[in-house]
């Protein structure tokens, strides 16, 4: 098991965990975050990022939730294995057994001590899950517009660009924050919600009915999004509010806990 880090840590600069993806280049089994998803808590959260490995050694997450004022639950290749959610895996689908593994222990530990939560894209998908909702694990299959595709052919600022609209739930916090009804947004994604979690409500959705964003009613802040506000956390406006407003809730976490 990876040791924690020490809880000697300014309530002012929180330390927050950042799940890991865990796969293979070449013959070596790497721990993996990218950089955009550090670079955000760091300069627009204001906290102190640290990596939480993928691995089916850890069998108990308290040590690292004792030590932590936040989690964020990031992006990944990989897709949330379909067996945790009752559905029949797709031929060559991605999966990552050690991110799952870590994931829903940590997603459920932290949303019942409290601890401020953001899920992205497949953390947002890990979410749903860890609260017994159910995801498609093709959302083109099922129906859904083809604008929530990744061409990996685009050069990574094409591909990351805000390119469709949502709609913010007229009593969610994301509409409370912007005091607008719509976002526009770069969803990258395969799966989906199919249907949500227990103490879960919907945030926001695609015109095609597919949901973009959840929380965590009980919480003070839990929240996920399908889209990739790590990308322009400095410049989007939806984006900065969910790092600004996530590092003030680990603040908040710190000060109290």
């Amino acid at each position: 098991m990876s040791s924690p880090p020490s809880s000697t840590c300014s309530p002012d600069v929180p330390v927050v965990g950042i799940v890991c993806d865990r796969f293979f280049v070449g013959d070596h089994d790497l721990h993996s975050v990218k950089e955009s998803y550090r670079r955000a808590l760091s300069e627009v959260s204001l906290v102190a990022p640290i990596f939480i490995p993928a691995t089916e050694d850890i069998t108990d997450v308290s040590p690292y939730l004792v030590v932590l004022s936040g989690l964020l639950f990031p992006g990944g290749a990989s897709n949330v294995a379909p067996a945790l959610y009752g559905a029949e895996e797709p031929a060559n689908i991605l999966v990552d057994p050690a991110r799952d593994h870590v994931a829903m222990q940590l997603l459920r530990g932290a949303v019942s001590r409290g601890m401020p939560v953001l899920a992205i894209c497949r953390g947002f998908q890990e979410m749903n899950v860890a609260f017994g909702g159910t995801l498609h694990p093709d959302i083109y299959k099922a129906g859904h517009a083809d604008d929530h595709r990744e061409d990996p052919a685009e050069a990574l600022d094409a591909r990351y660009r805000y390119k469709h609209a949502i709609a913010l739930a007229s009593d969610g916090l994301l509409r409370d924050w912007l005091r607008t009804e719509t976002a526009v947004v770069n969803s990258l994604h395969t799966q989906g919600i199919r249907t949500i979690g227990e103490g879960l409500a919907v945030e926001a959705t695609h015109a095609d009915g597919l949901v973009e964003a959840i929380r965590v009613r009980s919480a003070d802040f839990a929240i996920g999004v399908q889209w990739h506000p790590e990308v322009s956390a400095r410049n989007d406006r939806l984006s900065q509010a969910l790092f600004t407003r996530f590092g003030d809730a680990c603040r908040r976490y710190a000060r109290h806990r």
